[in-house]
């Protein structure tokens, strides 16, 4: 008799938490998390900003994360934007949006800003 292994239910904050980590093996820059729970018609429940030096540290950040998300907690993204230009990626968890900007493009959008009713927590820099 085969016996059926039931996954773990993932929840928002740890997809967070594993896209922070994905971000950081790459050396992102400035990660922010904006925290949109307490935010009515949100999109989702949390957006992941951070920026890259290069269009090509971008494309690897995104790699980068997407890889450890799948090797951690066993999910990857629902959707992917952005791949071709690498000058914005956006990840998307469905609960979780993972938004990766190459430097000079992340003002112009300002997501901090534009969101600045979410609970906002600056993830320091690894050196």
């Amino acid at each position: 008799m085969r016996k059926i292994v039931k996954q773990k239910e993932i929840t928002s904050q740890e997809l967070c938490n594993a896209i922070v980590e994905g971000m950081q093996e790459n050396k992102a820059k400035d990660i922010v998390v904006l925290d949109l729970r307490g935010i009515s018609n949100a999109v989702c429940d949390f957006f992941v900003v951070c920026s890259g030096e290069s269009n090509t540290q971008v494309d690897g950040i995104s790699n980068s994360t997407t890889r450890h998300t799948l090797k951690t907690i066993n999910e990857k993204p629902w959707h992917i934007e952005g791949k071709t230009n690498s000058e914005w990626i956006l990840l998307d968890y469905i609960n979780v949006v993972a938004h990766i900007f190459y430097k000079d493009a992340r003002p112009f959008y300002d997501l901090e800003d534009l969101w600045a009713d979410a609970k906002r927590t600056d993830i320091p820099n690894l050196n």
